[in-house]
């Protein structure tokens, strides 16, 4: 994995002169920022709607604008989304927690400050475990643990956009005081391929939490990675922040390459600055924003029109609170749905499928739900419905773009194409091309095609027997070789018989008859 590429680099990598560099491994140290958007009907601090691709500046109130005068109202549903997700993540919940302004100035950022939590976060000290393949072997998997350094309640800015035509730029304050979650990770990482694994994880967990939509795409989800390399026993190298990355293939190319260029660098004698990278897609790289060398003074200070954040449990909660007015910790720890770990496990367990098929399963919105419809309605064995959901629906699905929901073969006509299968009327052959004709969603059922193109197996025993004593008489040679215990051959004779009957004949049967046909 990258981990071995990184550490293995100082080797590999050009221009060793130092020899004590050469001989020493890099070990490359990975850590994450990750501002995840809360998915709520209005904003963090003020009644404005959310909404993606919204027409520009539809979607500001005079708070969001910063009109003076105007002042922050909690938003609920964001505070229970952040504790449902601290829980998720194993965290303590503080009680008391505390708004911040951290100050800086730019066009996206009416008041001239974003509302944060620095000093005292809504959850600390969690942790994720997620798992990767070993050399991308999908049947060796490894479950590794990063920890959560903490989460915290923040407004996002608005959106610059950067009209080069007319040399101006353009401010969107649609997305201005939306709710984030920012989840910091600990630097626990130590390759792309182990960033993208744990993005991949939080990304599930927060959309079984329904806590985020997460979707990259619309930057519901936006990564930063911090990166440093150094040699073992020494202190951490100068890292580097490689900030907004929108997808979690990027995410692993970014921080790869930004672990090989630093490694190359060090070797050839240069330094490493403390800088803000930027990644680019096209070019597979990562390029330099603005130097950290002037550290921003973001002026922290407690926000005044704020009151300290209180949250209860079971215990703590006031006998005479209006429930509408307080947040019970406990109370949503309860209702916590089960998490993507737990639903492989039960997967696992309820069907006796590979625990790498129960991670395929849910990786796909919505197949796991698709599995265990068709499950629910064949009597064919779990173990055996799961080579069609992977090997045929989802290699096609993947194929033509498409999700599970937008299949054009339902979980219902897939369970009645494999109940004929699994009373042999049909032969598996004739069930692929049965399927085939499926993706065309003409409306047909399995049996309608089935019927349409004589795909039914020969049940007609007398005509399969002069089927196969037909073959056997056209091929001497391979009577021959058969006869003198080379059984291979055997295998291209029924595949002759399959092909006179168009796949009509059951294999296990048509093997039979001719051992049997061969052996008189």
């Amino acid at each position: 994995d990258g981990a071995g590429r990184g550490a293995g680099g100082a080797s590999s990598a050009p221009g060793q002169s130092r020899l004590g560099a050469a001989l020493a491994p890099w070990i490359p140290v990975v850590g994450l920022e990750i501002h995840a958007q809360i998915s709520s009907n209005s904003k963090l601090f003020s009644g404005s709607q959310v909404q993606f691709a919204a027409p520009p500046n539809s979607l500001v109130s005079f708070f969001d604008a910063s009109l003076p005068g105007t002042l922050p109202v909690l938003n609920r549903r964001c505070v229970e989304a952040a504790v449902m997700t601290g829980l998720a993540l194993n965290c303590s919940i503080n009680k008391k927690s505390l708004f911040d302004r951290k100050h800086y100035f730019y066009a996206d950022l009416p008041a001239g400050y974003q509302i944060t939590q620095q000093r005292v976060p809504i959850a600390v000290n969690g942790s994720l475990s997620y798992s990767l393949c070993i050399d991308n072997k999908m049947s060796q998997m490894v479950t590794k643990t990063v920890r959560i350094k903490q989460i915290q309640l923040e407004q996002d800015s608005g959106k610059s956009l950067h009209d080069d035509t007319r040399s101006q730029t353009l401010v969107d304050l649609n997305r201005a005081g939306v709710g984030l979650m920012e989840v910091v990770m600990e630097p626990d990482m130590c390759c792309g391929e182990e960033a993208a694994a744990a993005v991949r994880e939080l990304q599930l967990i927060l959309q079984t939490l329904g806590s985020s939509q997460a979707v990259m795409a619309e930057g519901q989800l936006r990564v930063d990675a911090n990166v440093s390399v150094h040699h073992p026993g020494e202190p951490y190298g100068v890292r580097t922040e490689v900030k907004n990355i929108n997808s979690i293939r990027f995410l692993a190319k970014a921080v790869d390459y930004e672990i090989q260029r630093q490694i190359e660098e060090l070797e050839n004698g240069g330094t490493i600055l403390n800088e803000t990278r930027a990644f680019d897609s096209k070019l597979g790289c990562t390029v330099p924003m603005r130097d950290k060398e002037g550290k921003q003074d973001y002026r922290f200070m407690p926000e005044p029109n704020l009151p300290p954040l209180i949250l209860y449990d079971a215990k703590s909660l006031p006998a005479n609170m209006n429930h509408q007015q307080v947040i019970n910790i406990d109370w949503i720890h309860e209702r916590l749905p089960d998490l993507p770990s737990v639903k492989r496990e039960k997967l696992v367990e309820q069907y006796g499928i590979l625990p790498e098929h129960s991670f395929t399963l849910l990786n796909e919105d919505g197949l796991a739900e698709f599995f265990e419809s068709v499950v629910k309605q064949t009597q064919m064995k779990p173990k055996k419905v799961i080579g069609w959901i992977l090997n045929d629906l989802l290699s096609y699905l993947k194929q033509h773009s498409l999700t599970v929901k937008e299949s054009p073969v339902s979980s219902s006509l897939l369970a009645d194409l494999l109940n004929l299968l699994e009373k042999k009327e049909i032969s598996s052959t004739a069930a692929k091309r049965v399927l085939a004709e499926l993706w065309k969603g003409e409306g047909k059922t399995p049996l309608e095609i089935v019927k349409e193109q004589k795909l039914e197996l020969l049940q007609d025993q007398k005509e399969l027997e002069q089927i196969c004593q037909a073959v056997i008489d056209g091929q001497e040679n391979e009577v021959m070789a058969i006869k003198t215990g080379n059984r291979k051959v055997l295998n291209k004779l029924i595949g002759l018989v399959q092909r006179k009957t168009q796949g009509r004949s059951n294999p296990v049967l048509v093997k039979q008859l001719l051992e049997k046909k061969l052996s008189e």
